[in-house]
């Protein structure tokens, strides 16, 4: 556990090639099933403090606590996916923090001196801010809130990973949702 942030609860991964990252992590590694969004509805994203209309696809998984992330940038607005693959790097970008108190947390880590590298919404699931606090490929700090329907999403994600016999490996958000 960190001793500023607390659990990491999500690794998240930068690629270029999501749909073969998710047959990777589920063939070779079994993890799974995906809840998969081809576009992601992200909105008030910014990028260093500019506004940025970022296009991504997401699919998330859990292997036991630890969810994963796939991200796929579908285009060339500017962020921190964009900059990690325009440095040469695919695989693991960020670890993430989840946080019920995500406005005091994140004005806290300011105070601290912690820069924000890109932040936004993901529709109705809550807000998310990264951290310029790469020294190395794979260090961005992430801090999501999971108050509201975001926790709710996770839950059944991470259930639906608990039992898995490898059927029907991609699913959708709203297949979570039920």
């Amino acid at each position: 556990m960190s001793r500023i942030f607390g659990d990491i609860r999500q690794n998240g991964y930068v690629v270029r090639d999501i749909e073969s990252a998710m047959a990777h992590w589920t063939d070779i590694l079994g993890v799974g099933p995906w809840f998969y969004v081809e576009q992601a509805p992200i909105t008030d994203f910014f990028y260093r403090g500019e506004p940025s209309e970022i296009k991504v696809s997401i699919a998330l998984a859990n292997s036991g606590a630890l969810q994963i992330e796939l991200i796929e940038q579908r285009n060339d607005a500017p962020s921190l996916y964009k900059d990690f693959l325009d440095a040469g790097n695919e695989g693991l970008q960020h670890v993430a923090y989840w946080t019920e108190t995500y406005r005091t947390d994140r004005a806290s880590l300011i105070e601290q001196g912690y820069e924000v590298g890109h932040e936004g919404k993901t529709g109705d699931y809550g807000a998310f801010c990264y951290f310029l606090t790469e020294t190395h490929p794979g260090t961005v700090v992430e801090i999501s809130d999971i108050g509201g329907p975001k926790k709710t999403l996770f839950e059944a994600i991470a259930l639906a990973a608990k039992d898995w016999d490898g059927s029907h490996s991609v699913r959708s958000f709203t297949e979570a949702e039920v």
